[in-house]
This record gives structure tokens, sequence and C-alpha cells, in this order.
């Protein structure tokens, strides 16, 4: 299939350096905030990129679930593919997609495991079926049947009927402490506006990079 064809003008906006805030993060905030005002589904929908011993790299999309001056965080299953490779490998790369406003935003940086308090403040707060169903998900691990994951979660639903989900003991976060912040505007002509932070002594110096 051909689908040379598919092309559009980006003519939403444009992005200069002094628009810009000093700290990334606050740019980050910025930004994020204009995705949820323009009604971006999902915004929080970031494509994570990890890379294992095994040098393959891997890509799939996550749900960042809050973000401050540390960085951003998600969480997973930490016996799941990602989590083993991020700790093969804690280097990774995000990326946040706001087509409608046509922008992105890049990531690079280091992952880190969030400590239990931090994972279980944040366990509490997920509705009863999210908590059940990080019981019963062998994430990435091959499975016969979907009747495989409907019988366990019956079983998971009996076996904590009354009270509190407890937090399975495979189940927690991770924290990407940002080293690179890229931000996109598309422009005309495919002459996009890319500024980039490279966080360098403890400062972040930003220079405009070439479409």
């Amino acid at each position: 299939m051909d689908v040379s064809d598919l092309r559009r003008e980006y003519r939403r906006g444009r992005l200069e350096i002094d628009d810009l805030k000093p700290d990334p993060m606050e740019q980050f905030e910025r930004w994020f905030q204009d995705a949820r005002d323009a009604g971006v589904p999902e915004p929080n929908a970031m494509g994570l990129a990890s890379c294992g011993a095994d040098s393959q790299p891997s890509l799939r999309t996550v749900l960042m679930k809050y973000f401050d001056e540390h960085g951003l965080v998600f969480f997973t299953n930490l016996e799941s593919a990602k989590a083993e490779q991020m700790r093969d490998n804690p280097h990774v790369a995000l990326m946040f997609y706001w087509q409608p406003l046509e922008r992105q935003v890049i990531v690079r940086g280091l992952s880190e495991q969030v400590g239990n308090a931090e994972a279980l403040k944040y366990f509490t707060k997920r509705p009863r079926g999210s908590q059940l169903g990080a019981w019963v998900s062998d994430q990435s691990r091959v499975i016969s049947s979907r009747q495989v994951l409907e019988m366990k979660l019956d079983e998971i639903k009996r076996k904590f009927s009354e009270g509190r989900v407890p937090i399975p003991s495979f189940w927690g976060g991770y924290r990407v402490r940002p080293a690179e912040i890229e931000f996109w505007q598309g422009r005309e002509s495919r002459l996009h506006d890319r500024f980039l932070y490279r966080l360098r002594d403890d400062d972040w110096n930003v220079d405009r990079l070439a479409p």
C-alpha cells in the first residue's frame, strides 16, 4: 500500500526561544495543560522506549500518572519485559504526541524504581477493578487464552471479596529523571520548531535544532 500522498501542513502554532520557560518541567507543565484544555484524548499517554542487555529496543505506550521537578512517574508490573529491561539498562526515552496541537515532547533520561510508600499511595487511589487486574496479569508472559485471565480474575475477586485489595509485591512504579527534553512544534513546509533542553552541571541549556 502506497500512502505517500497522506500529508498535511502544520499551521496550529509556532515556538520561539522567548516563549520557553527556563526550567523544562515548567514548560512541560504548560504544554501538558494546553493538551488537557484542548481535549486531547489521554494526554498522559506516552511512548516508552527501553533497551535491555540484549541491545534489542522495545517500545510501548504507558500512562504517566504524575510529574514534578524530579521527573515523570508511571506504574507497571515489576516482572514485565519493560521492568526487566530497565533493570539491565536504566536509560530510557519517552514521547508524548499531541496531534490536535501539532506538538511532540521527547524525554531522555534515567529510570529508577519509586519507593514502596510512593507506590502504595498511588495503588490505593486506583479503581478496585484496576487493583484486582494488577494481581491477575503475568505481564508480557505467554498465555493460552483469555479464559485464563478471566478464571484468575474470578479467583482474585473471591480471595479479596472483603476489605481492601493489597498491593502486589510485584507491582510498582518508575520515575524517569530527565537529562534531555525536546519540545517540537509542527510548522509549514516541514520547517518545524524544535528546542532541546540539556542538563549540564545541574543547569539546563537550551538549543534550537534544525527540523
